[in-house]
């Protein structure tokens, strides 16, 4: 989240999924109600330094470090948040001003704070005490996410013991004092939401997310007979295949053969953001892979399969959409379909906050392969394309055992390049409304066919549209609002 999506949402005021409080010199305790509430309904986002009334006061840099601190100890803490439910925070800098931003998901299951389960509407928060509308929480819940069907007769001898201490190493990784550092194998499912009560039949056990998680294969062919995810690469043969990695174990080892397929078919860019390198294959297929296996809808047969051929690469899995059609940045409203597994990914640094993904791959696709995007449909298949053009030398070069280095530096000096010259683009466009693009190339210090094509981008990816007539070779823009 950065500091202009956090003003944005101020901008927008509270609501449904939006929430201030001050907590400048210590951690609201309202808060908790807050987190209870988006956490039963469709989650939220939270800020702390922002009065009602949209006034930034910030949060006394002094006290930050226990805001935090107390606010991970209670969300650890059964007797506050029952069940308990970890939160990523940033610290986020707006206007000079230091506010606490904290992103909610929405939950797989009933939370209470302190015995007392909250909802939410666009009044804030408020307590459930009509049993009736308990009930309907619970059934909702219950009913909503294949992930949480129980299954009473597994035991931790299902499940892979190895991949108990990967999980304590890779959140160690990302916070040294995260709880599920010290617990023990069975602690870590149960405060991962893994262990639930049927709220029908009232019989417990672990989980279907358990198993995915953290099943043996026996135990997956156990519980999820159809489940598997396909790789495939189709670069020369398209009828069949070149190669094919039938994908049967758990979640976690799947996510590993699927990078190690990526890296063994597309080449790697480097590409230099601000004063870091970063790996733009990484990065983009990173969150293709977390998407593929976070996101699917698990109770139907329908395999998952990641396809690589000569000019693009297209995943697709079963799922239950939120609307059907083209998903663009200017109408992205990221739902939860598996919450507690994409919880738990997010613990072990392997995704981010909802919508993240989809952001940052129409912002490297580009970069990756030349004047790509994504190409993101929801129905009840998902399915993600990144096309990119079969004719680049250096794309087919990567394919066939690696790009030369210096070839890979100056492509990546004039991606570089383009990138800043959108950006300033779009900061022109933003300031004054109403430039055609003869106006635009001489404020730019670009060619009219340059600022031509920055403008095609930024259409695509829906920060920008077009107003007015065309006339005299040029046309008017004006910014787009953005969704958060």
């Amino acid at each position: 989240m950065t500091g202009e999506q956090v003003k944005q949402l101020i901008t927008r005021g509270e609501g449904t999924e939006i929430e201030f409080k001050e907590s400048y010199h210590s951690l609201a305790r309202s808060v908790y109600e807050t987190i209870c509430a988006f956490l039963n309904r469709k989650g939220g986002h939270i800020i702390l330094g922002v009065k009602d009334d949209k006034t930034i006061t910030g949060v006394d840099e002094t006290s930050i470090p226990s805001q935090l601190d107390t606010l991970a100890k209670d969300m650890n803490n059964p007797q506050v948040i029952s069940p308990t439910f970890y939160l990523s925070t940033e610290v986020i800098p707006v206007d000079g001003k230091k506010l606490i931003y904290i992103y909610v998901p929405e939950s797989s299951q009933p939370h209470s704070y302190k015995g007392i389960i909250y909802d939410r509407n666009e009044d804030g928060d408020f307590k459930l005490t009509n049993q009736q509308l308990i009930t309907e929480l619970y059934i909702r819940k219950q009913e909503s996410y294949t992930e949480n069907k129980v299954f009473p007769y597994l035991d931790m001898d299902d499940f892979e013991n190895e991949q108990f201490d990967m999980v304590r190493k890779l959140v160690k990784l990302n916070r040294a004092n995260h709880p599920w550092v010290s617990m023990t194998n069975e602690e870590i499912l149960a405060s991962a939401r893994m262990r639930l009560k049927d709220a029908h039949t009232g019989i417990e056990g672990y989980t279907l997310a358990a198993a995915l998680l953290f099943g043996k294969e026996n135990t997956l062919a156990s519980v999820l007979p159809h489940y598997k995810t396909d790789a495939l690469c189709r670069i020369q043969d398209t009828e069949l295949y070149d190669d094919r990695d039938d994908i049967r174990c758990n979640l976690m080892r799947a996510y590993d053969r699927l990078f190690a397929f990526i890296h063994k078919y597309l080449p790697d860019r480097g590409y230099i953001e601000g004063t870091q390198r970063i790996s733009l294959r990484d990065t983009i297929f990173r969150e293709v892979i977390a998407n593929l296996l976070v996101h699917r809808e698990f109770s139907n047969a329908f395999p998952a399969t990641l396809t690589i051929y000569k000019d693009a690469v297209v995943t697709e899995n079963w799922n239950r959409p939120y609307m059907n059609g083209r998903i663009y940045l200017c109408n992205l409203k990221p739902h939860p379909k598996n919450p507690t597994i994409a919880n738990f990914f997010k613990q072990l640094g392997w995704v981010e906050e909802l919508g993240s993904g989809v952001r940052k791959m129409y912002k490297y696709c580009p970069l990756y392969f030349k004047d790509a995007l994504p190409v993101i449909e929801e129905g009840d298949v998902f399915k993600l394309a990144i096309q990119y053009n079969k004719a680049n030398e250096n794309i087919n070069a990567g394919v066939d055992g690696g790009v030369d280095e210096g070839v890979n530096e100056g492509v990546n000096e004039g991606v570089n390049e383009r990138v800043k010259g959108k950006d300033i683009l779009l900061e022109i466009i933003t300031k004054t409304e109403g430039l055609n693009v003869k106006e635009l190339a001489s404020r730019v210090g670009k060619s009219n066919k340059t600022i031509e094509r920055y403008i095609r981008e930024l259409k695509i990816e829906g920060l920008i549209e077009f107003r007015g007539v065309p006339k005299a070779g040029g046309y008017y823009l004006i910014k787009k609002p953005t969704e958060s």
